[in-house]
């Protein structure tokens, strides 16, 4: 797991490049604490950084950017190959040359036997640039499940890339600040992708790869993403038995590393689990680590004991208190690389992790979206009935008294976004409008024409619930939170609910046996022998912290000197001090107002002429 860097920039001086990209692996260094490594071609105005954190060949063997074939290929590469060993043997034994244990190296031989076809065999996690001397071609490439970053920003013949959008603003490059975040922001809780706070700067799509041509200083983005499956199991027991079989498949690779590495432990399903089938693969040498509060509203102390007695390893739980937040706080804001009313559980996870020695932790990241653990899957019927309702009469609910009842105006776009800020939506389009001082008409032209995925148009009911929350929320919410507050400590997270076999299994199970009326029923079949009754026959608990309580007494976010410029914004706090508003969304208002404004400039290089 590491942090990657690099700009493809003919008409740019070799020693700007190099700063630039210097630059930018420093502003990501606690991403990549061990180590860190550069690579130019200077003919072709290519540089190449990097900053490792090392799980897998912890020698100087997994240095990066590493170079393959003659030196002909050169790869910078975050993320984890956890098939890298079955490939290895597949290319050694048709005589490929090896030359380090890492990962790396595996990817580099896998390029140059198979091609781009290489990346659909690649099972991990993984974001990665890899440049072909051979054929002036330079590759951005994104695993399919989108767990690993990678923003990129092509104008004006240049191509710069990077795992944080933080990285950019550290260039010789000066960047327009987009004008729609705060609109995003504030409708859906996160910035969505393709989108950042940057103007002309994107996030690259899941399981796609950018094709960057040297000679003609054109791209094209291509899908490599794995064909759906030509029949699907209909038997429950089945389903269930081949859940189990590739979960726990799943958890076994997952756990390769050559440094030390434990899992998280909530208390629910997911992560129960997770540490079960750790446990049986690592025993007494597996750590977990749990959190807890004071106020047992929040604690699920009781069911974490249920799981950890079931297993032969250590666990650390740790109790975090309103002191511990008032004393971190300025350190989250820190690590976020974009805004988010997410996150801060993750940081102090990770935390944690880091204090008990630990350089990889896994999480049940997945199983809910996956599997039907949402109140969103049994809410597609009504969403189904009031899209008949005549628009005019959508539009209308955004004047009635409840907020969940305003958020039916969304309805009235009639695309998937409505359906998705409908279920997930923070402030409704005339709030937003009142908040930022703008039209909300302009609101409503921006919603109605975000780029979605067609492949939505053919899916109903609780496979259309699964994609709107893995592709919406699980993508740009929880997956880009834990990625920057893990980093932010050195510490990788691993999702094996995202491992690549383990979603060609879930998706060649049809719909019915997948999504049974209890919610993950198919989870809690294929596990009913190893988890405790007391933890899946209960209602579900989200992994929160007392925020509401911290937030109030604290003070960070209330401060009336913030807020004094905007009445609707005022009015907003001052619901939240009544305990009349979210602490998210209170939380969202202070990012949009506390947020540092960007100069709006031409994108260009300083000085790049005469060498500077």
């Amino acid at each position: 797991m590491c942090r990657i860097a690099g700009i493809l920039d003919k008409k740019a001086h070799p020693e700007q490049l190099r700063q630039d990209v210097q630059y930018m692996c420093d502003a990501m260094q606690h991403g990549g604490p061990d180590d860190e490594g550069f690579h130019a071609d200077e003919t072709l105005g290519l540089q190449f950084g990097h900053r490792r954190l090392a799980l897998i060949d912890l020698s100087a063997g997994g240095h990066q950017p590493m170079l393959g074939w003659e030196d002909k290929l050169a790869i910078t590469f975050n993320g984890e190959i956890y098939n890298f060993q079955e490939l290895k043997k597949e290319l050694s034994a048709i005589g490929y040359p090896f030359r380090t244990q890492s990962d790396t190296e595996v990817i580099l031989a896998a390029y140059h036997t198979w091609g781009v076809s290489s990346f659909q065999k690649l099972n991990g996690m993984f974001a990665f640039a890899l440049h072909d001397q051979s054929q002036q071609l330079t590759y951005l490439v994104r695993d399919q499940a989108g767990i690993k970053p990678l923003y990129y920003s092509i104008q004006d013949q240049q191509l710069i890339f990077s795992s944080e959008v933080k990285a950019f603003k550290k260039t010789s490059y000066t960047f327009v600040e987009n004008k729609n975040w705060k609109t995003y922001f504030l409708a859906f809780g996160h910035i969505p992708q393709p989108f950042t706070t940057l103007q002309d700067v994107f996030s690259l799509k899941p399981g796609h790869y950018l094709k960057w041509n040297h000679e003609h200083h054109a791209h094209e983005i291509i899908s490599f993403e794995p064909l759906p499956p030509s029949a699907l199991i209909t038997s429950p027991l089945q389903a269930a038995e081949n859940l189990g079989k590739s979960l726990e498949d799943a958890v076994k690779c997952h756990l390769i590393a050559d440094a030390p590495i434990g899992v998280f432990l909530s208390g629910g399903i997911d992560s129960s689990i997770i540490t079960l089938l750790a446990d049986q693969h690592t025993g007494k040498n597996l750590k977990s680590l749990s959190i807890n509060f004071t106020d047992q509203t929040f604690s699920e102390e009781k069911y974490q004991k249920l799981v950890t007695e079931k297993t032969s390893g250590i666990h650390h739980t740790y109790l975090v208190d309103e002191q511990d937040f008032n004393d971190s706080f300025e350190k989250i804001m820190t690590a976020m690389d974009q805004p988010t009313n997410d996150g801060i559980n993750s940081w102090f996870v990770n935390k944690y992790a880091k204090e008990n020695g630990l350089k990889a932790v896994l999480s049940g990241i997945g199983a809910d979206e996956l599997l039907g653990g949402y109140p969103s899957f049994s809410r597609m019927g009504l969403i189904r009935t009031l899209q008949k309702l005549p628009a005019f009469i959508l539009r209308f609910c955004e004047r009635l008294p409840s907020e969940k009842l305003k958020r039916i105006y969304y309805l009235s776009y009639k695309n998937p976004i409505g359906e998705y800020l409908f279920l997930r939506g923070f402030f409704i389009p005339e709030t937003i409008a009142k908040i930022l001082n703008i039209s909300k008409k302009e609101i409503d032209l921006l919603f109605e024409a975000f780029p979605i995925d067609e492949k939505i148009n053919n899916l109903n009911g609780a496979e259309r619930a699964s994609w709107l929350e893995t592709s919406i929320y699980m993508q740009n919410q929880l997956l880009k939170d834990t990625d920057f507050m893990s980093m932010s400590h050195g510490i990788e997270v691993r999702v094996p609910f995202l491992d690549q076999h383990f979603l060609k299994t879930i998706n060649g199970i049809a719909p019915p046996q997948r999504f049974p009326a209890e919610k993950k029923g198919l989870l809690i079949q294929a596990f009913k022998k190893i988890l405790p009754e007391a933890v899946w026959n209960r209602p579900k608990m989200g992994f929160s912290f007392p925020l509401e309580q911290w937030f109030m007494k604290g003070g960070q976010i209330t401060k009336e000197e913030i807020y004094s410029k905007n009445q609707t914004a005022q009015k907003l706090i001052d619901q939240f001090k009544k305990g009349q508003l979210h602490w998210s969304k209170a939380f969202a208002l202070y990012q949009v107002y506390t947020s540092a404004q960007t100069p709006i400039l031409k994108v260009e290089l300083k000085n790049h002429n005469n060498g500077a």
